[in-house]
């Protein structure tokens, strides 16, 4: 039960499609159900129920932080603890140095354990130390931090720009060799944006013509969008073929760019978080695609390795974090790592839809009632 995936990334990303149903597969061998002791003797927990547990998260720019990510991970540790453990929740609002003070401040309540999505990853490497040193063990959330983590619990972020990266060859077919895609990469500081961009480069490279690219400091969409201009007046407007943006903000960003400087048609734009709007956009034909990474899996795998972690339940906690990664200051970090979703107007019913993430209703407001009659929702 404790045996580690070898550090192979395309082995590594090759199971990730696999991970909730091997987790689960793992759990129910292991005689244990939703982290509770089964008939064959397995571990009783080391505490109780009363666990306390700190969420820091990054933004609030990211709609999903907000509507989905906080109040699923509350609801998890609710159900694991019968109600008596909580959730202390703050959000840095993008600020490196506000969420510096909230990390603290989680220390100095003793809180039983942090999860925390970094603004900036090696920046928040001193507070996850000094968390250490006071015995609070830390899981890195959606992205990886850097310093003595524990765990970390997120998507196969390297897949991620693969798909996006794949989405964009295929919808270009056969003229795909000649087309000029401009790529919009995210923050240089987070992590994810190496892994985003390895992803993508990879598939992209050899089968399109990558003209521009360009980092976005904080993943602003505003830098998207002066980036985009920049692109438009070398390139010209008609002459770019497709964009690669790293995520839904960025692409609402570079599309509107697109449609000042009269585009005569939006080429196809890629996505990240499938936002609402995004999503709408979709529906719209204005983005191409967005990459939907399953909230309510990642919030509560994280919930339960929190408490799990907490609790003492090993057998449970290893069951969910069957892989590893390494940071810059770290190897072999025990991770979750989950699977991913391309989203097109082909599939919106059966993903966003069909996962409760946001009704027929939301999408297809009076604005996109003719284009979702189009595609068949609603």
């Amino acid at each position: 039960m404790n045996a580690r995936t070898p550090h192979h990334p395309a082995l590594r990303r090759a199971r990730t499609a696999a991970v909730a149903t091997a987790a689960a597969l793992s759990l129910a061998a292991c005689g244990v159900v939703d982290g509770i002791a089964g008939a064959d003797g397995s571990e009783e927990p080391d505490k109780g129920d009363d666990v306390t547990v700190g969420l820091l998260l990054p933004d609030t720019a990211t709609a999903r932080f907000e509507r989905f990510d906080h109040p699923l991970i509350k609801k998890e540790v609710a159900s694991l603890t019968h109600g008596k453990g909580k959730v202390v929740y703050a959000n840095a609002a993008s600020s490196t140095e506000k969420q510096s003070r909230q990390f603290q401040r989680l220390i100095e309540d003793r809180v039983d354990v942090i999860l925390v999505d970094a603004v900036d990853s090696k920046a928040i490497g001193p507070d996850v130390r000094r968390a250490k040193d006071a015995g609070i063990p830390v899981i890195a959330y959606d992205r990886l931090a850097e310093g003595p983590v524990d765990a970390y619990v997120s998507h196969d972020n390297e897949l991620v720009g693969e798909v996006q990266a794949r989405s964009l060859v295929q919808r270009l077919g056969s003229k795909a060799l000649t087309s000029k895609v401009v790529m919009m990469h995210g923050d240089p500081a987070d992590p994810n944006t190496a892994r985003f961009k390895r992803g993508a480069v990879t598939e992209l490279r050899g089968d399109v013509n990558i003209v521009k690219e360009y980092d976005t400091r904080k993943w602003s969409p505003e830098a998207a969008k002066a980036n985009m201009r920049k692109a438009i007046a070398a390139v010209g407007v008609n002459g770019i073929a497709a964009v690669y943006s790293a995520n839904d903000g960025m692409a609402g960003a570079a599309i509107d760019a697109l449609k000042e400087a009269g585009a005569r048609q939006v080429p196809p734009v890629t996505g990240q978080d499938a936002n609402l709007d995004a999503i709408q956009r979709i529906v719209a034909g204005e983005q191409y695609m967005t990459v939907y990474k399953p909230f309510e899996l990642e919030a509560t795998t994280a919930a339960r390795m929190a408490v799990y972690k907490v609790q003492g339940r090993g057998v449970a906690f290893d069951a969910l974090a069957q892989d590893v990664v390494d940071s810059p200051t770290r190897e072999d970090i025990p991770a979750a790592l989950l699977t991913v979703v391309a989203v097109t107007r082909k599939n919106i019913d059966d993903t966003v839809v069909r996962d409760g993430v946001y009704t027929v209703d939301q999408i297809c407001t009076p604005r996109y009632a003719a284009d979702c009659a189009a595609i068949g929702l609603g």
